[in-house]
Order: structure tokens, then C-alpha cells, then sequence
């Protein structure tokens, strides 16, 4: 059965997460590697949802689950550090530690439906 990952709520939301990451980190100046750590943490939690719906088995999928909600957690660090290093206004901060905290609450659910083998509640 293949799996569409489109139809995925948390994969829209994760998607529209780094829309919003890349504006806020698109006016950081001078910390080049710092905006590409973010940049490279936020993308990959979409990516692995999508590349996780590929896989055949539970256990590979639930894997690349599993890395988008390490780098959930990552990009909640960077984050923190954006904030107490004045690269970032702290509304900036707590807008996107909002959504991230929501796609974290999301992704962990999905996880848990995911393991419990309910199939037919992917996609809804």
C-alpha cells in the first residue's frame, strides 16, 4: 500500500513550519553556519516523513519518524540559542516555538498510531 505523504496533516504542517523558519532566518546576518544548521534541521523533518511513507515496513517508517522529531528537537536548541544570542526578536522566537511544539505534539501522536499498527487512521 502506498502511502501519499501530502495527505499527512503533520507533513503540511511540518512543511508550512519551514516556510516560516526560512523568514525569520533569511534577516539573521553574519552567522552563516548558525542560519544553515537551522535551515538544514527544519527541512529534514518534512523530508523524512515524505521519505519514511516510501518504505515497506513499520520499522523503517517509524525510523524516519524518528529523525524528524530529532530534528524537531534540534531546531527547538537552535532556536533557544537564536533567541539568548539576540539573533532573533522574541516574538520570532515564540512564534515558531509554538508551531514547533504543535508538529512535535503531532509527530509523537502520528508515532504512537503509526506503532500501534492503525493503518486506516494514517490519513486522517
Amino acid at each position: 500500500m502506498a502511502r501519499n505523504f501530502k495527505d499527512l496533516e503533520v507533513f503540511r504542517l511540518s512543511y508550512d513550519l519551514v516556510l516560516d523558519v526560512y523568514k525569520i532566518v533569511d534577516k539573521i546576518e553574519g552567522e552563516k553556519d548558525f542560519v544553515s544548521q537551522i535551515k538544514r534541521a527544519v527541512v529534514s523533518v518534512p523530508l523524512n516523513i515524505a521519505e519514511g511513507c516510501s518504505r515497506f515496513s513499520k520499522r523503517a517508517f517509524l525510523q524516519f519518524l524518528s529523525y524528524s522529531y530529532g530534528s524537531l528537537r534540534e531546531l527547538e536548541v537552535l532556536f533557544m540559542l537564536g533567541r539568548d544570542l539576540k539573533f532573533m526578536k522574541e516574538e520570532e522566537y515564540l512564534e515558531i516555538e509554538e508551531k514547533r511544539d504543535r508538529v512535535s505534539k503531532k509527530l509523537f501522536l502520528f508515532m504512537k498510531k503509526v506503532e500501534k499498527d492503525k493503518w486506516f487512521d494514517w490519513f486522517k
